[in-house]
Formats: structure tokens, sequence, C-alpha cells
């Protein structure tokens, strides 16, 4: 396994990571047994760099995590966030970047991992209310007390990203990024670049949209959140899903899978940039991987830039409210 560098600090991962999010909340189809074989099977192809937060499963990933990792805590790599408030029954409570309140969920995120030290430590969501200079201070507390190795942001604007790395080094930004989801491209790529912040892009499938697999709404449970994602409803569906038919062409001219392309579209952006696509199936785990092993001309970058140019892309990453989140 291909193995990248995220920022200047020392933090070296797994070419491509493995999302852990949907094998506790928002996707349907969960089981636990399936999750935990998929984390086995992550690590034996080479992937050491696991993605959660407090927040999914209102800290129940974060449990399922750390019992996939016990006994082998030195072969993985571990980034959980902070800053998303959910309440005992899942409600959403806003967002919380208060120094105290960074503190109290390191202790708790380490607790649930059964962990002693996090070795990238995200905030979840840039809080309006409180200066990022005092959130990335806690941070950089941490730090000092031996609890988290690297600290990065997610889905943070250009400013903020520059106020924060002044505070404390910044290893990694965590944004959605992939060929529906290009907007990083513009300003905030060349400023973590400028700054020597490493990339690491969520939803590099489109919330496994790009895959191919996705024909029709039905095709998706009935408690998958999806559903009430713009890019997934009426005109929007089927406008994007002719892109990715148009996508699918290529990937039958490259011998590879959907998936794969946009995958290896990705990876072939930088090597400062590891992918974390999520899955809780072993299958599409190995599928994904061979991404690795796909080769993209510049002429095939070319073509397949043309068909998701910046903003391709039918209908907003999300409903209006959770945009309000984004690039503070």
């Amino acid at each position: 396994m291909e193995r990248r560098k995220l920022g200047t600090r020392g933090l070296e991962v797994s070419a491509i990571g493995l999302g852990c999010m949907g094998m506790s909340e928002f996707y349907g189809g969960r089981s636990e047994s399936a999750a935990l074989s998929t984390i086995d099977r992550a690590l034996q192809l080479g992937i050491n760099f696991l993605d959660t937060a407090d927040m999914y499963g209102v800290g129940g990933n974060e449990e399922l995590v750390g019992k996939a990792i016990r006994g082998r805590r030195d072969r993985f790599l571990i980034a959980t966030k902070f800053g998303n408030m959910r309440g005992p029954e899942g409600q959403f409570l806003g967002v919380n970047g208060r120094p105290e309140y960074v503190k109290q969920c390191c202790e708790a995120s380490l607790d649930r991992l059964g962990i002693e030290v996090i070795d990238l430590y995200y905030q979840h969501r840039v809080d309006p209310e409180v200066p990022i200079e005092e959130t990335v201070g806690a941070m950089s507390d941490l730090v000092r007390e031996g609890k988290v190795r690297y600290i990065g942001l997610s889905e943070a604007g250009e400013q903020t990203i520059r106020r924060a790395h002044a505070v404390h080094p910044v290893s990694a930004l965590q944004s959605e990024y992939s060929l529906w989801s290009r907007d990083p491209e513009e300003t905030i790529l060349p400023t973590i670049r400028e700054l020597g912040i490493g990339f690491v892009p969520y939803s590099p499938l489109g919330r496994g949209f790009l895959s191919g697999r996705i024909r029709s709404i039905d095709d998706l449970s009935p408690d998958d959140y999806r559903r009430n994602s713009p890019r997934f409803q009426g005109e929007n569906f089927a406008k994007n899903l002719e892109l990715v038919e148009q996508i699918g062409e290529i990937a039958v001219e490259k011998r590879c899978t959907p998936a794969q392309l946009a995958l290896a579209w990705v990876l072939a952006q930088g090597d400062d940039i590891v992918p974390i696509p999520g899955t809780k199936q072993v299958s599409l785990l190995e599928e994904n991987v061979r991404a690795l092993e796909v080769e993209l001309s510049e002429e095939d970058l070319g073509r397949i830039g043309a068909i998701m140019p910046p903003g391709a892309a039918a209908g907003t990453r999300y409903p209006a409210l959770q945009m309000q989140a984004l690039n503070r």
C-alpha cells in the first residue's frame, strides 16, 4: 500500500483511508459483524487510516472502531472529530467550539475508542460564535498534554484555516471533494498547499452516487439520509445520473468500475490527498483499493474533467440549513 504524508509534522498514512460513519448511522443496512470484518480486511489490504467522529451513532461509531482495533492499536492511525453536538436521542443541538467543550469531547472520545492518544483530531464544523484561535488553542493544549498527535479542521473556510494554522500547525483539512463536489479547487486547495496542509476528501464517491449502483431513489432504504439530499431528488437525480453514465463509459474503456475511476481521479489530483471512501462491505472495500491500480493519463483526466467540471452536479451538497455550516 502506498503511503502519503498529511501536513509537515510527520503524519503519514495509507493512500486511501476508510470512512467508518456508515457502519453506525445515516446509511441503511448496518451490521456490526460486517463492519468489523471490513475493518479487518482493510488492515490486511494495507489501510491503516480509520476515520470516525463523536457524533456518528451518538458515540457508537467510536465504540465500534475501538472494538475493532483492540489488541492492535499500534497498527492503526485513528482520526476522530468533535464539534457537532447531539442529544441522547440523537437530536442535533448545534456546533460548539468552546475550549472547555473541546477538552471534554477529547476525554470522551479517548474513552470510547479505548486509546490513550488520538492520532488526528478534527474540529468537525467551525463554531461562528467562538474565535478559531480559542478552539485551536485548546486543541494545541491537547497536543502538549499527549492526548492528540496532530490536529485538523473540517469544512473550514480559507481565512479560518490561515488563522488556525497561525496558532498551531494544522496537518489536515477534511472536506467533501469528488467529481461532483469540486468547490475546494477554487481557493481551499491553493491555500492549504501554500501552508503545507494535507487534504482528506470525504464522500469521494459522491455518497455512492458516482459508483453507478444507485439507479433510482428506491435503491436506498427508507431510513437512508440520502433521500433528503438535494442531489438525490427529482430532476437533480436524473441529471446527475446522466453524468454518471458518461463517466461509466470511460470506466469501461479503462477496464475498471465507475467507482474506481472516480476514486482514481481524486487520487490523481495530488500526492497530498488521501480520500476516505466509506463502506461497510468487504467486497466494496476491495473494489475501492483497486482504484490505486487505475492509471489515468492527462488525456483521461481532461476527458473526465470535461464531463464533470466544477458546478456540474445538479443540486446542493446538503439541505439549506446544513449548507450554512460549510466553509466558515
